[in-house]
């Protein structure tokens, strides 16, 4: 059974960092795009960031750009989202999203971590 697994989120002050991970099991997912997406309280769930397999060219929200960045480690099958300078703004529920082979599409979900900022 596939899973996805968030972990790394917290409260953490304004300006602060954090660094969530994403570990999948079930399957490999070397050649699936991943992604992190957001969802703030009253708010639809929202894009941040994304990482092909494979090649793994990143595309970012504009509201993240220059502060977060998504990696991953095929051989651990987990990708990574690094977050920087972090504002109250971005706190939210995280998720990790993973597609099929050679897919654009995200088919599987993890449960979430919560990013509180204070500031």
């Amino acid at each position: 059974q596939v899973q996805l697994v968030e972990s790394g989120g917290g409260l953490v002050q304004a300006g602060g960092s954090l660094r969530l991970s994403c570990a999948a099991s079930g399957r490999t997912f070397r050649s699936s795009r991943m992604g992190w997406f957001r969802q703030a309280p009253g708010k639809e769930r929202e894009f941040v960031a994304t990482i092909r397999g494979n090649g793994g060219n990143t595309f970012y929200a504009d509201s993240v750009k220059g502060r977060f960045t998504i990696s991953r480690d095929n051989a651990l099958n987990t990708v990574y989202l690094q977050m920087n300078s972090l504002k109250p703004e971005d706190t939210a529920v995280y998720y990790c999203a993973a597609s099929l082979d050679y897919s654009e599409s995200y088919v599987y979900w993890g449960q979430g971590t919560q990013v509180t900022v204070s500031s």
